[in-house]
């Protein structure tokens, strides 16, 4: 479970300029989503400040500071930094003071700046930061893209789930992760999966070796995320087990709290995984949309049943 976030990553992933480079910021983590907008605070009311919370200054913000005296910017300064947040983050465009920039340093507390809307601004930061300081855990399994259906397929190890990936890869689908897959749960509904850094884009084909799918297939048929839909579990077929045959009930499996409907595929020699795979995701996207053919074929028997015992 990652419980925090490196200051560092945070402005490589924004591009955002660094108006305070003598402030170390190597050791500066973001800890919590939430955000905050100091505009009671530049009057010196600091009650139920959160020091946690990465600091935004808007337009709003910006045109009180303007009208300070340079004491009073200094003074503010001097009082908000004091706090020792993540860092400060000026909106739209908008550069810091001098008092500001003086005060920052004094207090290691890095001023950071952005060309975006703060509103926009706002809101992409905050589901960023959702996602990265989200519960996480680690499987083992192949994550894909498959007409748009996060397909997450998982089974016993050498059962043929890369090989499975590789042929979707081949009929135009998107990789997201080989073999271990890290998902995040960034809401009671949704689950993210991603690669771990080492190993993305990177497939495992036993007997053939390591495969860079970014490489061979092309930037088109990778993908970073993908919120995880389904769950296709493989296993070996046994006559000795019974398999769902008409799908009128949807199995679930559980992550981090979270349930997700699990279709498990018995394998056999003659069997295309792929094909099977997308079926299974076309299939689940009418159900969303409120088509079940299962239950439409139990309807059609029904109905021809009752036209029989009326005859």
């Amino acid at each position: 479970m990652s419980t925090s976030v490196k200051l560092s990553k945070l402005i490589e992933n924004y591009d955002l300029r660094n108006y305070t480079p003598d402030v170390d910021i190597s050791d500066i983590r973001v800890t919590v989503p939430d955000i905050n907008r100091p505009s009671i605070e530049l009057t010196g009311y600091f009650e139920h400040f959160d020091a946690n919370r990465v600091q935004i200054i808007g337009y709003v913000e910006e045109s009180y500071i303007d009208q300070m005296t340079s004491e009073q910017k200094q003074q503010s300064a001097e009082a908000l930094m004091s706090r020792k947040f993540p860092c400060l983050i000026f909106s739209r465009g908008m550069e810091p003071c001098k008092e500001f920039v003086d005060a920052a340093i004094k207090y290691g507390v890095p001023i950071l700046g952005t060309e975006k809307n703060t509103s926009a601004f706002m809101a992409e930061i905050i589901r960023w930061l959702n996602v990265q300081l989200a519960p996480c855990i680690s499987i083992h399994g192949v994550l894909v893209d498959v007409y748009g259906e996060g397909v997450l397929i998982v089974g016993e190890s050498g059962i043929g789930k890369s090989e499975a990936a590789l042929e979707l890869l081949k009929r135009g689908h998107r990789l997201v992760s080989d073999d271990v897959v890290e998902i995040r749960k960034v809401s009671d509904e949704t689950l993210i999966g991603t690669a771990p850094d080492i190993t993305r884009y990177f497939i495992e084909l036993r007997g053939i070796g390591v495969i860079d799918v970014k490489t061979l297939f092309g930037v088109e048929s990778v993908k970073e995320t993908q919120g995880i839909d389904m769950v296709i579990r493989i296993e070996e077929w046994s006559k000795d087990k019974e398999y769902d045959r008409l799908g009128l009930e949807d199995n679930y499996t559980e992550y981090l709290g979270n349930k997700v409907v699990q279709y498990t595929v018995p394998i056999r020699p003659g069997r295309n995984l792929a094909v099977i795979v997308e079926s299974a995701a076309v299939n689940h996207r009418q159900k969303k949309m409120g088509y079940n053919a299962a239950q439409e074929l139990y309807n059609r028997v029904q109905r021809n049943l009752t036209r029989h015992e009326e005859d």
